[in-house]
């Protein structure tokens, strides 16, 4: 979901995007116009993220998949290892990327999951007890499919690369704690097809492996995203949302409402038997809310009603199942209130 207010300004800008009679998808990418909008883009995630000077922005191609193929090739050389922190769907997919270019020898895994009673909960261990030497540690601190979120700051001795694709901006975050932290753009900062990439300094001068030039963090950095097209009307909307961010108060204001928002949706999932969630409540997603139908047989009435009542996109990933609200920053407290006061008048209806 986009801010509907980003959306009516896009609207009422296509054809004629800042006086220049012609649309942002129109005017040339190198043109002083286009170039004022990613500096102030770049000023304002800044701002909105309290990026240190020594970190480079870069708005890239490729969204989050390609992104775990960049951060191999640029980060891991010929001879470096990393290790990758499995907590659910994406994790796992970044792991078989990583695998398939660097091969299994070079990259070790550690399952931070743990299963009782049907209820998911992260433990991390204590890495610092951990004999190896590796370039990074990854991991994904908001997991969509699976409804699991890490709230703790992970200590780790060597760089940490996170994948915040559906967590970004969601929350205040000390980006001085990550090396490099990367997120696919289409669920806190705009459509499809672009990507942000954090990154520190001293992690340009590590060794890398074949790389192609759309995705080498050096050359994006020395051409200012610039080093081919980009995906400049993504990146328009990008900057519009960042505005949109900075008029709600900024990222602390706008995760009191994600609180609130999840705290809402939760307390309604646990104050009666008809539905159910199955993580510990330390590891619920606040993005990603994941609930199950104790009566799976009413999952189909469930979604047709719910498309019905005008609300949309609830069904669970197909690999876990049941229902799953998505409660990205642009979704209003109202939205939420919606939907469970759907659920009750469901689950009234449906109650033997």
């Amino acid at each position: 979901m986009l801010p509907q207010p980003v959306m009516q300004k896009a609207q009422e800008e296509l054809l004629d995007w800042n006086g220049q009679g012609v649309s942002v998808m129109e005017i040339s990418h190198r043109s002083k116009e286009f170039i004022a909008l990613t500096e102030q883009a770049e000023a304002d995630i800044r701002d909105l993220m309290n990026i240190p000077s020594n970190y480079h922005v870069l708005f890239m191609h490729g969204g989050g998949r390609g992104q775990f193929a960049a951060v191999v090739n640029n980060l891991l050389g010929e001879q470096g290892k990393a290790l990758y922190l499995v907590d659910g769907s994406w994790s796992s997919a970044a792991v078989e990327e990583a695998k398939k270019l660097a091969g299994d020898a070079q990259i070790d895994t550690l399952n931070i999951v743990e299963k009782t009673n049907g209820i998911s909960r992260i433990v991390v261990p204590d890495l610092n007890e951990i004999k190896q030497d590796y370039r990074y540690l990854h991991y994904c601190p908001n997991e969509t499919v699976d409804g699991i979120e890490i709230f703790e700051e992970i200590n780790s001795p060597w760089p940490i690369v996170a994948d915040m694709s559906s967590n970004i901006m969601s929350r205040e975050i000390d980006v001085s704690r990550y090396g490099l932290i990367y997120a696919g753009a289409q669920k806190n900062i705009g459509p499809s097809g672009l990507s942000i990439v954090i990154v520190r300094d001293d992690l340009l001068a590590y060794p890398q492996l074949t790389q192609a030039s759309i995705m080498d963090y050096r050359l994006a950095v020395k051409h200012d995203s610039m080093f081919n097209t980009p995906p400049t009307f993504a990146w328009y909307l990008a900057a519009e949302v960042f505005k949109w961010l900075k008029a709600q108060g900024g990222v602390a204001e706008v995760a009191k409402v994600n609180d609130r928002k999840a705290e809402t949706l939760y307390a309604y999932i646990d104050s009666g038997d008809f539905y159910e969630n199955r993580v510990a409540v330390a590891n619920r997603s606040k993005m990603n809310v994941t609930f199950y139908l104790k009566d799976e047989s009413l999952n189909e009435p469930f979604l047709a009603e719910a498309k019905a009542a005008g609300l949309v996109a609830l069904k669970g990933h197909r690999s876990v199942g049941g229902m799953r609200a998505s409660l990205y920053n642009a979704m209003p407290l109202v939205g939420v209130e919606a939907l469970v006061s759907f659920m009750k008048a469901f689950a009234e209806k449906h109650v033997a």
